[in-house]
């Protein structure tokens, strides 16, 4: 071999070493994200400025494949196949109706997720320390704080006597919130009505019928289908004069009297730590589970005033974000 000959073959090497170093680089790791819809996006928000902070770009080290499903839970089986045919790196879900969907139109793809319930109970995990699966992720209290928010409900409503709260009975989640709910109604004398709703079809009618006056309040279940319709239950609750208590300060943002709970930006924010242990190569078994336990109570003083609500200076001093 030439001496020219050799040069030549040493400079391919050495541009085709370049190019492999350059392709590993550059790998972008591609993350399935699936979320009902509406507000649920601020989890997705906050998802994409963790994931910022932790210096993965997207575009760069990650990309977002997001999916909306507009409300229907039992979307996610054909997005989660399509995922997991696709080889994504990890599916990012909200909400159990949601990952339980996802677990079972899956078998290998790991799944980090953001639930309002205890996933031991729901069957995702083993325990928090070593969740033992392919699922790992954060908890926050969407179940557990509903009797608290009717507490608080009463107390800047003295005078409250009935309170609406619609939920899908068949949601194991929203059935135990209901049972929360019940017995903080019958410590502080109110009469909560429930209606029972199993399709975004069925809370619009429920919606629609709601007579002016007929009731004293609405309070939030914790049930995705119809917090992926938060909007339309604000503007009927405004429409008729509603007073509303949801669950995250974005709801309150958009027109809701009052909230009481965790912050979705914050849900999805944490997440992004675990995004980033998995795309590392750690196994999601091994992943901690983490329970956000923060709350804050905002108002939204310009509802109020179109309502014709007062609320109490003692209460009104305890919340952390007040819209005027």
């Amino acid at each position: 071999m030439t001496k020219t000959m050799l040069t030549g073959l040493l400079a391919t090497l050495l541009l085709i070493a370049s190019s492999v170093a350059q392709a590993q680089q550059s790998k972008v790791e591609r993350i399935g994200v699936i979320y009902l819809g509406e507000v649920f996006v601020t989890v997705v928000d906050g998802l994409r400025a963790g994931l910022k902070e932790l210096g993965l770009q997207e575009g760069k080290q990650v990309v977002l494949d997001i999916q909306e499903l507009k409300g229907d839970a039992k979307a996610a089986a054909s997005v989660a196949e399509k995922f997991e045919q696709d080889k994504v790196k990890l599916i990012f879900t909200n909400t159990s109706p949601v990952t339980d969907v996802v677990i079972k139109a899956t078998k290998n793809t790991p799944i980090i997720f953001t639930v309002g319930s205890d996933p031991i109970a729901l069957g995702y995990i083993k325990n928090f320390a070593q969740p033992g699966g392919r699922l790992t992720g954060i908890q926050y209290l969407a179940r557990d704080l509903t009797g608290k928010r009717l507490e608080i409900l009463k107390e800047f409503l003295p005078n409250l006597r009935q309170v609406v709260v619609f939920y899908d009975a068949d949601n194991p989640v929203s059935a135990e919130g209901a049972k929360l709910a019940r017995a903080e109604a019958q410590r502080v004398k109110i009469k909560l009505v429930e209606r029972q709703v199993k399709s975004i079809n069925e809370l619009n009618a429920a919606l629609d019928a709601l007579k002016v006056g007929e009731f004293d309040a609405y309070l939030y279940m914790p049930d995705a289908m119809v917090v992926s319709q938060s909007q339309r239950v604000v503007d009927v609750a405004r429409t008729k004069k509603l007073p509303t208590m949801f669950h995250d300060q974005v709801v309150v943002a958009r027109g809701g009297l009052a909230s009481y709970g965790q912050s979705y930006y914050e849900i999805g924010w944490r997440a992004a730590k675990y995004v980033q242990h998995v795309l590392a190569g750690k196994p999601p078994a091994e992943l901690r589970v983490e329970t956000i336990e923060d709350v804050e109570l905002a108002f939204n003083l310009t509802t109020a005033k179109q309502i014709g609500v007062t609320i109490p200076p003692n209460v009104l001093a305890r919340a952390k974000k007040v819209i005027r």
